[in-house]
């Protein structure tokens, strides 16, 4: 049997801007992707901390270094620049792999930061 499980989060980061003219998607700062275990479009679901809006949307590459967190297109009317926000990614697995399976869980820092 598989079972969804909690395979990554970004607790509690500050959305530094929110892009309607984009098609789509959460910008995410690649310092922050690593640390966390996210990759290039893979599916995320996003939290606002500030307004109680979630939202299914996909991963793209922000310059490393920048803190950047941007939500694109429809997305960004689920945010507003400096609105907090968790990121979790979820994994599909086996039943007894998931009983021993570690998430990665990050927690920046002031603007962004590892």
């Amino acid at each position: 049997m598989q079972i969804e499980v909690l395979k990554s989060k970004i607790h509690r980061v500050t959305l530094t801007e929110a892009n309607l003219d984009y098609m789509g998607s959460i910008t995410i700062d690649e310092d922050l992707m690593d640390a966390a275990g996210l990759i290039e479009n893979e599916k995320v679901q996003v939290v606002n901390v500030n307004n109680g809006e979630r939202l299914e949307t996909y991963v793209i590459r922000g310059k490393r270094g920048s803190g950047t967190i941007c939500l694109n297109g429809p997305a960004a009317r689920k945010g507003m620049a400096g609105d907090i926000i968790v990121i979790i990614a979820y994994a599909s697995m086996e039943f007894e792999a998931a009983k021993s399976f570690q998430p990665k869980v990050i927690f920046p820092k002031a603007g962004n930061k590892l």
